[in-house]
């Protein structure tokens, strides 16, 4: 695997395991096994400045700050980080190791399938639901005129 691929997989998987909540990412854990972890960075949580676009892709600016959870650990010769929205030191703890488990070659498979595609299957089915939930609300406009004037 390149490294352009590795970075580009590397980033899904984080991501997944970001939008997952702890207790997702505790039940799929169970299906593998978990290899003991050395901590390197405790999970300490601080805060980040979040920025946003005017009109969604224009100058960006400074929209508030938000509580976030980062934590570093050793799984085997892998190093492991995780960066989560929210306070939860125990689902950072968990991020990091399986980040670090996901670096593994050998193991890598097994943690897409039991752990990964799950959790991400299961957030496109809430992110389908709720679409779909907005899309019976939608309103349609429309402009009458009147006349030939």
């Amino acid at each position: 695997m390149n490294r352009v691929n590795e970075h580009r997989d590397r980033a899904g998987w984080m991501a997944v395991l970001a939008r997952a909540s702890h207790s997702e990412i505790a039940a799929a854990v169970e299906k593998i096994d978990m290899p003991a972890i050395d901590i390197v960075k405790p999970a300490e949580v601080g805060t980040i400045m979040l920025e946003g676009r005017a009109g969604g892709s224009g100058q960006r600016f400074n929209a508030g700050e938000a509580t976030m959870t980062r934590c570093v650990v050793r799984v085997g010769e892998c190093l492991g980080f995780s960066y989560a929205l929210g306070r939860d030191k125990k689902k950072a703890v968990l991020c990091a190791a399986l980040d670090g488990l996901l670096q593994n070659p050998m193991r890598r498979n097994e943690i897409f399938e039991h752990v990964i595609a799950p959790i991400a299957a299961a957030y496109a089915k809430r992110q389908e639901e709720a679409s779909r939930r907005a899309a019976a609300t939608k309103v349609d406009f429309f402009t009458m005129v009147r006349g030939d004037g």
